[in-house]
């Protein structure tokens, strides 16, 4: 019996709805939106051979809106081929466990790959448990440098070119790099986060309310990537180095702190788009390459530590990180270059041919 093509989908109740919203302008990600994008994705997927989807129950009405959906789609009847949608059936505590437990049951269903809406926050959840898998990244959430702002039926039908075997790996695939924060001394020792896109050291001694919003906080940052006309932490190592994903270094860059009589202190001034409607100064001290395999050591002394723009770690006293940069990201479909091969190829031919009445 052949087992059917099944592509996994991740989408976060919660992204493009953070603190962030009341201290910038970003606009709101609704839950209609979020479900009215899975439809648009399973059209895609459905349309070029994926004949089966794993999602996740949710309580904030993203699965209810999608289930609608599948009903009104099945009472007309089109000619529109869906996958068979079917709802992990998975406790849900409204927290990142949810996603990851989420991605650990696709993996063991084999899913071909993981389409993913949500934000950095997100993206930096699913890769740690999705192994080779690969994801389709589409963004939902705010200060978004990972995934991509697409449309989801296109994004739909170059991840089912993927997921079905008609675009090979090394064409569409693409790997990334990713930020590793180990803790190699005192009380949490052996403690390990990643971070997709960046890790900073705030000079906030506390966690809070997560988001790092004001550019006053930030100690040290370390960059993946510095992309040029990117968004949030990102953004300030595009304003002045900017470093593509897939160059073989990052950036590591410190800043000083607000006089308190007023001033700046010693460095080089910058601007950049910390949020969106948000462009703040600061004052950067220093700026170096940050080489893949290099392990360099983390001054977070009084500060807690941020992850793709989160603080989730207060360092306890006497513990000591390295961070370090690698290629243990997750595999990313390229959907530009996937569609490009499929033009070429005249695969959407083929599948015009494979789809008409007989």
């Amino acid at each position: 019996m052949t087992t059917p093509v099944t592509v996994g989908v991740i989408a976060n109740p919660a992204s493009g709805r953070d603190i962030r919203r009341l201290t910038t302008h970003a606009s709101v990600f609704p839950t209609a939106e979020k479900a009215n994008m899975v439809v648009r994705l399973l059209a895609g997927l459905g349309a070029l051979g994926v004949a089966r989807v794993l999602t996740l129950r949710d309580r904030t009405g993203v699965a209810a809106l999608v289930l609608r959906a599948l009903e009104t789609h099945a009472a007309v009847a089109r000619n529109e081929r869906w996958p068979v949608v079917e709802f992990v059936d998975l406790p849900i505590s409204e927290s990142v466990a949810d996603t990851h437990a989420g991605v650990a049951h696709m993996v063991r269903e084999q899913v071909a790959l993981i389409a993913v809406l949500g934000g950095d926050g997100t993206h930096r959840a699913v890769a740690a448990h999705c192994g080779d898998t690969p994801l389709l990244a589409l963004s939902t959430g705010t200060n978004n440098a990972f995934p991509e702002l697409r449309e989801a039926t296109v994004a739909g039908l170059a991840g089912a070119l993927v997921a079905t075997g008609a675009v090979p790996a090394e064409t569409a695939l693409v790997r990334n790099k990713r930020l590793v924060a180990r803790c190699v001394e005192g009380p949490s020792r052996g403690r390990e986060e990643i971070a997709l896109v960046d890790i900073c050291v705030s000079r906030q001694p506390f966690i809070g309310a997560r988001a790092i919003s004001d550019s006053s906080d930030i100690e040290s940052l370390f960059l993946a990537f510095a992309p040029p006309d990117g968004i949030g932490l990102a953004s300030i190592g595009g304003a002045w180095a900017p470093v593509g994903r897939d160059a073989a270094h990052g950036l590591h860059m410190t800043f000083a702190q607000a006089s308190t009589r007023g001033g700046e202190g010693e460095g080089v001034p910058l601007i950049a788009p910390i949020a969106p409607g948000r462009i703040e100064r600061l004052t950067m001290r220093t700026c170096q390459r940050l080489e893949v395999g290099v392990a360099m050591p983390l001054d977070a002394d009084h500060g807690t530590l941020a992850f793709d723009g989160e603080r989730e770690i207060e360092p306890a006293r006497g513990d000591r990180y390295e961070i370090a940069l690698d290629w243990g990201g997750p595999l990313t479909v390229d959907v530009a270059r996937t569609l490009r091969y499929a033009a070429s190829h005249q695969l959407l031919r083929e599948a015009a041919y494979a789809a008409s009445p007989r």
